[in-house]
């Protein structure tokens, strides 16, 4: 039979955030690209909440944007609030956070995919992965260590994955040629990355009814998980669930708190003009549940398909339903409700705080406790979505599959929640398919330059067994990874990629030059005790001075800062409020930044420490078998990689850094014996 057949550098599978993400950093570095979606309608579609950032995640999407990626710009458009949280702590966990016209978002960021040039946009759902066999490399593959013995009571999911017993008898290392479309068309392609999100054998349950649907009732994808088994590849079973949407003519906004957006309003982009998007703003509100709402739920337990075991998969720890909230916390009196818009030309409101798979029936009854929900009407049930996902432990840090070359994944699909987690690890799948093409070396963000370092770090290194999101907390040099200095960080590595403008990148020469000048100038500039300057301390409540002190010095007191200061500072310059904010805080924080940076380097020592790809840890003596079953499995790239891997100990860590010298030693012997 005939049949469609079409040739492409790069192939996108998936058009929600990773996959958009993913498609035009590939087309814009000049690959011809295709991205297959199962609905052109659901392309970069927010399927739960209505918001773009938040703790964390704004890190996130302002390094995105620093590399040259897309969310920032798209939401900085198409957004209704913004707020910057957390704005009473520190500046290491200030983020921006911004309530998305959700339609709006979809169709802006749709437009910015249809007119980009080399990508093509396909709907079709993809239902077979073509790879091929390959002779085995051995700086990309070594024999796995075999299991050790069950008297050690390691977790199964140690085993590594057969391609033998999975594929029937094929190659253990194998290499992607394209995919085929339920239809029987192929698309061949030199690189493929995998953006399924949720829609892999996606089921949306809630009490009884399970309907084998993505988000939103959109068509799931059944087939694919069928081809990436018979090529090796590990899955999980993983959940998630989003609140009820409702009509916002049937809330009572009198007895909720309103939650208003910032006055002055920063934007995610660094390339978004601040005064092109000062507007008028619409309002969140704030509610909360009660006694009566936890007896409901209580009371339905037993029809809760998150207890009965009708949902098989694992859903987040950070982010549980309702009934899981009211089960794991009895001595909670209430749980926050968040009531957001989401848009302005809908009137459906989002529950924030109340995702739920009971039953429809309970669904009414638990909402209409909630004061100002009395006479909620609900437009959309809450549900529950299961779907497959990989084990991420199958990726190298540049998110290309160890075992099936030009294979790259991305987003959910890789283990993790939430647009932002999914656009960052798209754009770098993306990224580094188009790098294999272009036989450069991948770009490998590490924990102490990113967070989306740390992200990825996390997924390929630790045992995740449940959806991952990102935190602060997670970020061990997070006062040096803030959101404020994201192109500062990264914005060089944007331009050598190829994604950020010669302007762009220019202009960030300067700004680091201008923040480094002024600071030598204000360590510099001293006053004196005179009247004038007593009376402003005095003013100010901060401490009297006894002899002259630089305006630097000053700066560093928590009571005043740069701005504070300006009156005692006649020569200040005329600067960007981006360079003075970098100059605040580089001055108010300058001992712990100058700590962080020495443990920066400590890590840097270990991650120079690069390990042999085709090491097989069963020949280094004196390492733990644990350690060993680990290492074989994870192959980290260096020791500081390995440190981090649940099960190698500082002990192994030591017995590899002794074994790590005598290898170079014997090396380098031997190099000079062929010579």
């Amino acid at each position: 039979m005939p049949f469609v057949e079409e040739t492409y550098d790069i192939i996108v599978v998936g058009a929600g955030h990773a996959g958009c993400e993913a498609a035009l950093a590939a087309a814009r570095l000049g690959f011809e690209t295709i991205m297959f979606t199962v609905s052109v309608d659901s392309i970069a579609l927010m399927p739960c909440n209505p918001n773009i950032g938040g703790s964390s995640k704004g890190h996130l999407v302002r390094e995105l944007d620093a590399l040259g990626g897309e969310m920032g710009k798209n939401i900085d458009k198409t957004f209704i609030q913004s707020k910057m949280l957390n704005e009473s702590k520190g500046p290491a966990v200030h983020s921006l956070r911004a309530q998305a016209d959700k339609q709006d978002y979809t169709a802006s960021m749709r437009q910015v995919l249809e007119n980009t040039e080399h990508l093509t946009i396909r709907q079709a759902e993809v239902t077979e992965l073509l790879t091929e066999p390959v002779e085995p490399d051995a700086e990309l593959l070594s024999e796995p260590a075999k299991l050790p013995s069950e008297s050690m009571k390691l977790p199964s999911e140690l085993a590594e994955p057969s391609l033998e017993s999975a594929g029937g008898g094929k190659s253990k290392l194998r290499r992607v040629t394209g995919v085929k479309t339920i239809s029987g068309a192929v698309y061949r392609g030199k690189a493929v990355v995998l953006a399924t999100g949720v829609y892999l054998r996606a089921h949306c349950v809630y009490g009884d009814v399970v309907q084998p649907t993505g988000p939103n009732g959109l068509q799931a994808a059944n087939h694919l998980t069928d081809s990436l088994r018979e090529n090796g590849i590990e899955l999980f079973r993983f959940k998630t669930g989003t609140p009820a949407r409702v009509d916002r003519r049937s809330i009572d906004f009198s007895k909720m708190e309103e939650q208003r957006g910032d006055q002055r309003i920063v934007p995610f982009s660094f390339s978004t003009d601040p005064e092109s998007i000062q507007k008028e703003q619409v309002s969140c509100w704030l509610t909360y549940t009660n006694e009566k709402t936890h007896e409901i739920i209580r009371a339905n337990l037993d029809r809760s398909p998150l207890f009965s075991g009708a949902i098989e998969g694992t859903g987040p720890r950070y982010c549980p339903s309702i009934e899981d909230k009211v089960v794991k916390f009895p001595e909670k009196e209430r749980h926050q409700v968040f009531v957001e818009p989401e848009g302005l030309y809908t009137n459906e409101m989002y529950l924030g705080g109340m995702s739920s798979s009971l039953p429809e029936d309970v669904q009414f009854a638990m909402y209409r406790t909630v004061p100002g929900l009395e006479h909620v009407k609900i437009v959309r049930n809450a549900y529950a979505i299961e779907y497959d996902c990989i084990n991420p432990r199958q990726l190298d840090a540049s998110l290309e599959f160890k075992r099936i070359k030009g294979l790259f994944s991305g987003g959910q699909f890789n283990g993790s929640s939430g647009y932002e987690e999914a656009a960052v690890q798209g754009f770098i799948a993306g990224v580094n398919a188009a790098r294999k093409l272009q036989g450069k070396e991948a770009v490998i963000l590490d924990r102490s330059q990113a967070y989306i370092g740390v992200l990825i770090d996390d997924l390929v290194t630790k045992e995740n067994h449940e959806p991952y999101r990102m935190m602060t907390s997670r970020a061990e040099y997070r006062l040096l990874l803030r959101q404020d200095n994201a192109d500062l960080r990264l914005r060089k590595i944007g331009y050598e990629i190829g994604l950020v403008s010669e302007e762009q990148y220019r202009y960030v020469l300067w700004k680091e030059e201008a923040i480094d000048t002024e600071i030598r100038r204000l360590e510099r500039a001293t006053v004196g005790a005179g009247e004038a300057v007593q009376g402003f301390l005095a003013a100010h409540q901060s401490t009297l001075l006894k002899s002259g002190i630089t305006l630097a010095e000053l700066i560093k007191r928590p009571e005043l800062d740069y701005w504070t200061l300006k009156e005692l500072d006649p020569n200040r310059p005329k600067l960007p409020l981006d360079v003075q904010e970098q100059v605040n805080i580089n001055l108010k924080y300058d001992g712990y930044i100058r700590r962080q940076k020495q443990q920066v380097a400590q890590f840097k020592k270990l991650e120079g420490r690069k390990l042999p790809a085709d090491l097989d840890y069963s020949t280094v003596k004196s390492l733990r078998q644990e350690a060993v079953q680990k290492l074989n499995l994870y192959k980290p790239l260096n020791i500081g990689q390995a440190s981090r891997i649940s099960g190698v100990s500082p002990a192994d860590i030591s017995v590899l850094t002794v074994f790590l010298e005598h290898y170079k030693s014997r090396k380098q012997q031997n190099q000079g014996e062929t010579v």
